[in-house]
Formats: C-alpha cells, structure tokens, sequence
C-alpha cells in the first residue's frame, strides 16, 4: 500500500502542482512502487518526469497522481499500451470539459447583457 504524505511526516504542495520535487526514490517510496517500475512507465510514455541538468528525473505532485491512476488502472487487469490510450482520452476529455465551461460562461455573460 502507498505511503501518504502524513504517514512519511513530509509535507507535500497542492495535489495538482506540476512542481518537480521528488527524486525517484521518494516517489517510488509515496506511490508504493518501486523506481523500475517508475522508469519501465516512462519507457513507455506513461509518464514524463523532468529533468535536472545532470538528468536526475523528478517527479511532481502531477505525477503522483497519474501514477495512482496507472496503479488504478493496471490492478484492473488494463495493459499498459492501454493504459497508456485511457491517459490520452481521460486528458483530452478534461481539455474539452475546460473549453465547454469557458464557452458556457461566455453564452451566459452574452445572454446577461442582452436582458
């Protein structure tokens, strides 16, 4: 089972920060996996930590969060090239989800200064 921040006494940012923070052993060590399998992830394009200068990867609060939903995903049985397909469409899916909020707000906005 994964670790969270309170039980390993670190404190972490917001959840959905895109800070780059942990190295791989602390992130293997708060995803509960083990740093292969961060690395066997990224060969696949299942994740995209950044990278220093010197090219030590380190991983967001961003990537915390995908990797729980691989973890997710494959304990359900999906493979990674599927898993891999469900990342893609779950992104697109919250890019267009944003375009329809902002486009409603505007409808509303136009249709408030019409009355």
């Amino acid at each position: 089972m994964a670790e969270t921040a309170a039980s390993t006494g670190r404190e972490r940012p917001d959840s959905g920060s895109l800070r780059a923070v942990y190295g791989i052993s602390v992130t293997a060590e708060l995803s509960g996996l083990g740093p292969q399998t961060l690395r066997l992830y990224e060969r696949h394009g299942l994740l995209s930590p950044q990278r220093t200068e010197g090219g030590t990867r380190r991983y967001s609060d961003h990537d915390l969060a995908t990797l729980q939903r691989i973890t997710e995903l494959t304990d359900d049985g999906v493979n990674l090239a599927a898993v891999a397909r469900i990342l893609d469409l779950e992104a697109r899916n919250a890019a267009l989800e944003a375009v329809n909020a902002r486009l409603e707000a505007r409808v509303a906005s136009l249709q408030a200064e019409q009355s």
